[in-house]
């Protein structure tokens, strides 16, 4: 499916990938594709809520594939990518949502956990836009959407192996798309997709090792934003996206003045994780093992 083909159909058809989707912004694109007609291959760890999610995203339609998958581990991405060919004969989307973080100094985040955050939001990315633009370049088209963050961008302490992998998902993403560019294949679309804190369980699930509650940097917005983004870039692909005012801002002016910029974001971080936010325990969240709570789009943050 081309930029053309999309304009004209929508995406009425569409075969959707869609990683992280148990909650957050993953359950809300893949409710929000399947009420406009894709189909859609759910990937978790948690497959219960795959499950209920694929019904009802309609299941009982041939709509909705969940397939229980760790990014961190090439072999389930890869069937991930066979079961969806498998299923509904092609891939139109792909969308690396899966993400994870650990909060806290950098040497008090036990060296695991960093390795998690690294294998889940860089490798698990890595793996599925492998997977992914090796399909398309099959069928001569499609799009992979990479959900990076604006701490790919402007990195933030406390955030420091999270910061890592986001700037990776960034400069991945910008690489393979350039070597699309220079074969001049130009129905196949690498969008990188940069949020701000948004009220989703993600600080839920992370691991936090500040003796507090993890908790988003303000300003927080609606996690709507980014899945309207998410599913409008299948349809009218860019190459990167930045989503909440704040990170627009952050984006333009850490172009010309990066040292004020990370001072700011410095500054606000400490606020929200060593001040701000209450007394919490200390933990690994769900890097290593998925929790049964923060299961809806929302996280519950924002009133």
């Amino acid at each position: 499916m081309g930029e053309k083909d999309t304009d004209s159909r929508g995406l009425k058809n569409c075969v959707v990938v869609i990683t992280g989707a148990s909650s957050g912004f993953g359950k809300g694109c893949a409710l929000e594709f399947a009420r406009q007609g894709a189909r859609v291959v759910l990937a978790a760890r948690r497959e219960d809520l795959l499950n209920q999610l694929a019904l009802e995203c309609g299941a009982g339609d041939g709509r909705a594939l969940a397939v229980p998958t760790d990014v961190t581990k090439v072999a389930d991405v890869s069937q991930l990518r066979q079961r969806a060919i498998t299923e509904f004969g092609h891939i139109d989307v792909w969308v690396n949502n899966a993400g994870a973080g650990a909060v806290g100094r950098f040497d008090d985040v036990p060296l695991d956990d960093h390795v998690k955050v690294i294998e889940t939001d860089l490798l698990g990315t890595l793996y599925g836009s492998f997977f992914a633009i090796e399909e398309f370049r099959r069928t001569g088209q499609g799009t992979l959407i990479n959900v990076a963050s604006i701490i790919g961008k402007v990195p933030a302490p406390y955030f420091s192996s999270y910061a890592a992998a986001k700037h990776g998902v960034v400069g991945l993403s910008a690489a393979i798309r350039q070597e699309l560019a220079e074969e001049k294949l130009e129905r196949i679309h690498v969008c990188t997709v940069m949020p701000t804190s948004f009220d989703t369980p993600f600080f839920e699930h992370a691991a936090q090792y500040t003796g507090r509650e993890a908790a988003p940097i303000p300003p927080t917005y609606d996690p709507r934003e980014v899945v309207e983004t998410i599913v409008g870039l299948a349809k009218n692909p860019k190459d990167e996206v930045t989503v909440g005012t704040s990170a627009k801002f952050a984006t333009l002016l850490h172009q010309f003045f990066p040292g004020m910029v990370e001072s700011m974001m410095a500054k606000q971080t400490r606020k929200a994780e060593l001040q701000d936010s209450p007394q919490g325990h200390e933990g690994s969240g769900s890097l290593h093992t998925p929790m049964p709570t923060g299961t809806e789009v929302k996280g519950g943050l924002k009133k």
